[in-house]
């Protein structure tokens, strides 16, 4: 790989950074964005709702933008509209403000991040191709559990009085860097045949992603109301409305190519990607209840057990990417038998250790747990993606980044059901204590049913599948 692309490589993934880290670095900044804007706990719901609903709604269609018009250009654009509304959320000074701010960040989202797994795919190739991959997957694990590591730290140093400001501040000069070095080093690509953009799919995606996201993101918060359920019930049938309109679109410039369905390496790959969201929004919300109510750590102690699965995930990335693609399935799939064993092994030490069990206690089942995700996030969208045809490259990146976000708010729901449905929001430390057992075991039976979606990948190295 030359200078250029080695240029390029890290231009793509500094984008995907600043994406997974600004869907979390808000957490850990929340009380103190409370106390300085007047926010109310519906506006601090907001906060998050806001950036990853635009995200969920428009992935298919950037992705579909990149492929007609360049996946440079929509990648340079996103970057734009991201930066300016970073800029725009460190000066707000009440929580309307900020809210607007972080939807204008989604959307920027859903218009860059879908070009990076593109752009990586058709001009990669080979072993090259597969270690790009493989630091994709290190920096989508590692940005996912520092987001909030990196919000407590920056709030708590109070840089120029600004307290919790600079967590959007910095995406500035990191993205003015990205749009500089993008355009000078990115290589542009678009599908050969150009066709228009299919307005009637993009309305229809939209509103069926709306209708499903936005009860699942907020069912909780308003203990599951007759109206989500209403809401499901017509996302679910604008769901089949859309997919009906795709069928007679077929051959007729769709925005969602059907026919990558038809192999088990997209449809298989594309469903383990949405059980891998669905366990990671499960397991971390709950997580940083346990270690605070359930065990009585500090937020610092929390974030430092953050940093402990952090490297473990940057272990197993590392191993992913200088496998280079090699093992094919086996060593996803490897990752994701350390995880069980772990999670197994995690559930096991809790229940026997209690309220006694210490951050330095737990160091190796969190490490192992971390290693094994390290080894699957890389090679998953590798392999899912390599059969793609380059014109539909853009639409199957965010078709593939969508499922990853809709399991995120899936696994949110989730925890109402094996989490608050015990603790019911209380801070007792025995009720968190067994609550995360039981959000265990229901991580542990999603990591064998992705285990099991993995048989659809590739057993070897450039081996296709039907």
């Amino acid at each position: 790989m030359g200078f250029a692309a080695r240029i390029a490589l890290l231009v793509l993934l500094t984008a995907e950074l600043m994406d997974i880290l600004d869907q979390s670095v808000v957490l850990t900044a929340l009380p103190a964005i409370q106390e300085t804007t007047g926010a109310g706990p519906d506006a601090l719901q907001w906060l998050t709702t806001g950036y990853s609903l635009p995200v969920a709604i428009g992935l298919i269609t950037g992705g579909r933008l990149g492929d007609l018009y360049g996946r440079r250009r929509l990648l340079l654009i996103g970057a734009v509209v991201f930066t300016a509304a970073s800029l725009l959320c460190g000066l707000a000074a009440g929580p309307g403000v900020l809210i607007g701010a972080r939807a204008f960040q989604g959307t920027g989202v859903a218009l860059m991040i879908p070009q990076i797994l593109a752009t990586l795919h058709v001009t990669l190739e080979g072993k090259n191709r597969s270690r790009a991959f493989g630091l994709y997957g290190a920096v989508l694990s590692i940005a996912n559990v520092l987001g909030p590591v990196m919000g407590g730290l920056l709030t708590e140093a109070d840089l120029f009085g600004l307290s919790w400001r600079p967590i959007f501040l910095v995406n500035v000069p990191v993205g003015i860097a990205v749009i500089i070095l993008g355009r000078r080093f990115v290589p542009e690509s678009t599908a050969k045949k150009a066709d228009r953009l299919d307005l009637t799919g993009v309305l229809l995606s939209a509103l069926a992603v709306i209708l499903i996201v936005f009860p699942l993101s907020e069912g909780h918060v308003h203990h599951w109301p007759l109206w989500c359920f209403i809401l499901l019930s017509a996302g679910l049938l604008a769901l089949g409305a859309f997919v009906r309109q795709q069928q007679r679109k077929q051959g007729d410039a769709p925005l969602l190519p059907l026919p990558l369905f038809r192999g088990r390496q997209f449809s298989g790959g594309t469903a383990a990607q949405l059980v891998h969201g669905l366990l990671c929004g499960l397991f971390f919300m709950t997580w940083t209840l346990y270690l605070q109510r359930g065990l009585g750590m500090s937020p610092l102690q929390a974030a430092v057990a953050f940093v402990l699965l952090s490297l473990g995930e940057l272990a197993g990335a590392a191993i992913a990417a200088k496998s280079a693609g090699r093992f094919a399935r086996r060593l996803p799939q490897t990752g994701t038998l350390i995880t069980i064993a772990a999670t197994v092994g995690y559930g096991v030490q809790i229940a026997a250790g209690q309220g006694g069990l210490t951050l330095w206690g737990m160091t190796a089942p969190v490490v192992l747990v971390g290693f094994g995700l390290g080894m699957v996030s890389g090679p998953l969208a590798d392999m899912t993606l390599a059969k793609v045809p380059h014109n539909d490259a853009g639409a199957a990146s965010g078709l593939f980044n969508t499922a990853m976000h809709l399991g995120i708010a899936l696994g949110t729901a989730l925890t109402a059901l094996v989490f608050f449905a015990t603790t019911n929001g209380s801070p007792d430390s025995a009720l968190n204590r067994d609550a995360f057992l039981t959000v265990l075991w229901w991580v542990t039976s999603l990591l064998a049913l992705m285990w099991a979606l993995m048989f659809c990948l590739p057993k070897r190295p450039g081996e296709a599948t039907d």
